[in-house]
């Protein structure tokens, strides 16, 4: 089927990417969130990416205000229903995403497809909730949106094919690259990633090294961009957690029990770049190790 139309549910740092690239990618987009606010905020962080790409010479002037032009926000959910392509972004967990497509269910149109950007959780028993479980599948962006490449495509277990290659389609049209992954809990990408993470956190529990050799050990012993705590900040201490218990939960396997310092942390507030506190403290004008 053709997509033009895409409906975004989750106006956070996951949202605003996907409806930037969409929007670049020439499709029209409704963005919503709960708060008027929370959409003011993604506007403002769509522009100013926007513009960076303008800067660096990677867009046109004239293409990032046709893009924005693209955009629309709604704090009524039920007005996604007439998107083609809905892709829910709220927060990691299972109990607030299967509210949100309880309540959009009843204004879908029939041919609209649904997915999910969970890094973790279920494509098939999200499914499962609706009436589209052949129309359903797992959508999963790479933080931040607008640099990173590639795209994890998830089949839950009664995913049709058209739905699949519709859905593909938009991939390839964003200029990314898709990865097909089972679903299975935390699919390809974070059933690697997280682990590692986790472990990371286990040395610094058990005082092998602290923040700052840990993260310089692997970025320049295994030629890693970015040390394992400090990408631990970046994507959030609460998302690391929650992929975790994932993990652990789904595969009863207790390789993928998450460290206790890892649980402190959140229980703390410190959830890494988004709170100004995590494995460092942001507050200053250079990070500081808190460890």
């Amino acid at each position: 089927m053709a997509i033009q139309t895409i409906g975004v549910i989750g106006a956070g740092q996951m949202g605003n990417g996907i409806a930037h690239v969409m929007a670049v990618a020439e499709y029209d987009v409704l963005l919503t969130d709960v708060s008027q606010q929370a959409l003011d905020k993604a506007l403002e962080t769509i522009r100013g990416n926007l513009s960076r790409q303008v800067s660096r010479g990677k867009l046109e002037e004239s293409v990032m205000e046709a893009s924005l032009s693209r955009i629309k926000t709604t704090l009524q959910l039920a007005d996604l229903g007439q998107s083609d392509l809905v892709i829910e972004a709220a927060t990691e967990r299972e109990s607030v995403k299967r509210a949100i497509f309880d309540d959009l269910q009843p204004h879908l149109q029939d041919h609209t497809i649904l997915t999910s950007n969970t890094s973790s959780i279920s494509i098939t028993r999200l499914a499962s909730r609706t009436d589209r479980p052949e129309r359903f599948m797992g959508f999963h962006f790479m933080n931040p949106v607008p640099v990173m490449q590639l795209v994890e495509l998830i089949r839950g277990i009664a995913t049709d094919e058209p739905t699949y290659k519709a859905c593909l389609g938009v991939v390839e049209r964003l200029g990314k690259t898709a990865a097909s992954a089972e679903d299975f809990p935390a699919f390809i990408v974070n059933r690697i990633l997280m682990p590692m993470i986790n472990e990371a956190v286990y040395t610094l529990y058990e005082g092998v090294g602290n923040v700052n050799s840990i993260d310089e050990a692997l970025k320049l012993g295994a030629n890693h961009p970015m040390g394992p705590l400090e990408l631990a900040d970046f994507i959030g201490l609460d998302t690391c957690l929650a992929i975790m218990n994932v993990l652990h939960d789904g595969l009863a396997d207790t390789k993928y029990r998450p460290c206790p310092l890892l649980t402190k942390y959140v229980e703390a507030g410190w959830l890494g770049r988004k709170t100004q506190r995590g494995f460092y403290d942001y507050r200053g004008e250079t990070p500081v190790p808190t460890r």
